[in-house]
């Protein structure tokens, strides 16, 4: 059995519900977001992060800061696999990551508690490597270091920003001074990036104490700090729910950590990793992270392809037959049906504008 004194010293995971993105649609929508589908299996992207902090010699319960408008989303699906949250915070309104954050740094009954914070719509293929870099980087974030983890990329991608490797910090081949953060580029400077070496994807998984990230708030963001403690101040509490008060919340600045905060603090590291990472942002990185059959299909549904290769299908309900279909992204969900090709992923943005005007 576990002492307090070990129990003191597990990491929090902190993990981000709120996105309400619509980038894999027409199956993910506002009232259903992608981390709450089972997109690589029987559970979801949300199940699948709180299971890789599962482990409760290294992770105390977790801190879920999600959106008012999936409460009962986020019950169920914490219920589904047998999980237990510290606490299951409720954003009444979506005010970007580092306000989400200070939600979860305050609600923190220990200020040197390390908290993992983590999207929770993310893919992490191996989980052992990525827990070892974690591990590995304790040592830093006790020491007061905001450190964040950056992938070792597979391609000169434009749709991730990028960390740039400073000197290596405590004599360590592991972990380094992130020397800066790089806008998502365009292809010409992603490749130049590439070519020079020393530059990784910003993954947006962070590892520090909760003093540490509320003090580096209150030195560059004061006015979000303010409004996020005023809001936990006068919160509702019920059970593992904290209802966070509407009016105080709404209040603080909309930025993400990485604007407010990574940019401009002193003490920022940077920890490499290479666990087999995607944010899913597209039906292009889906299909690069699925399974496939022997003709290169990613296949999700009822499906029948013939002669047809490298397509991801994808439906929920209907029955799809293909004929010598090549490099395609079909999705039915209900009635309705996205075809596109491959590699044009990033277009569902314009098929919604599209369909908005539509309406």
């Amino acid at each position: 059995m576990t002492d307090n004194a070990d129990i003191d010293q597990r990491i929090v995971p902190v993990v981000l519900s709120g996105g309400s993105g619509t980038r894999l649609w027409p199956i993910s929508t506002e009232g259903r977001p992608k981390q709450f589908l089972e997109l690589l299996g029987p559970q979801t992207l949300f199940q699948l992060t709180l299971q890789r902090c599962s482990n409760t010699d290294l992770f105390a319960p977790p801190v879920i800061v999600g959106s008012e408008a999936h409460r009962q989303l986020l019950q169920d699906q914490i219920e589904e696999i047998g999980s237990e949250a510290a606490a299951v915070i409720l954003e009444p309104c979506a005010r970007n990551t580092a306000p989400a954050i200070a939600l979860a740094a305050l609600a923190c009954e220990d200020p040197q508690s390390l908290l993992l914070v983590m999207p929770s719509d993310h893919i992490i293929a191996n989980v052992d490597i990525f827990l070892d870099a974690v591990m590995q980087s304790t040592a830093m974030a006790k020491a007061r270091w905001l450190v964040t983890f950056g992938i070792q990329p597979t391609g000169p991608e434009t749709g991730y920003g990028y960390l740039q490797r400073g000197e290596e910090i405590f004599g360590s081949s592991e972990s380094f001074a992130a020397k800066r953060f790089v806008e998502k580029p365009n292809s010409e400077n992603a490749e130049k990036m590439l070519s020079d070496g020393g530059y990784f994807w910003n993954a947006g998984i962070f590892l520090f104490r909760a003093d540490s990230y509320l003090s580096a708030l209150g030195t560059y963001a004061p006015e979000m700090l303010a409004a996020a403690r005023m809001a936990m101040e006068k919160s509702e509490r019920i059970g593992s729910e904290i209802l966070p008060d509407a009016e105080s919340f709404a209040a603080a600045p909309s930025d993400s950590i990485d604007y407010a905060i990574m940019e401009r603090a002193k003490k920022v590291a940077l920890t490499p990793i290479d666990p087999g990472w995607s944010d899913v942002g597209s039906w292009d990185s889906l299909y690069d992270a699925s399974l496939k059959d022997d003709q290169n299909n990613s296949e999700k549904g009822e499906i029948v392809a013939v002669n047809s290769k490298g397509n991801l299908i994808h439906s929920d309900e209907l029955e799809i037959v293909t004929y010598g279909l090549e490099d395609m992204i079909v999705v039915a969900k209900g009635k309705k049906v996205m075809i596109l090709p491959r590699g044009q992923s990033q277009n569902v943005k314009k098929i919604l504008e599209q369909r908005q005007q539509d309406d």
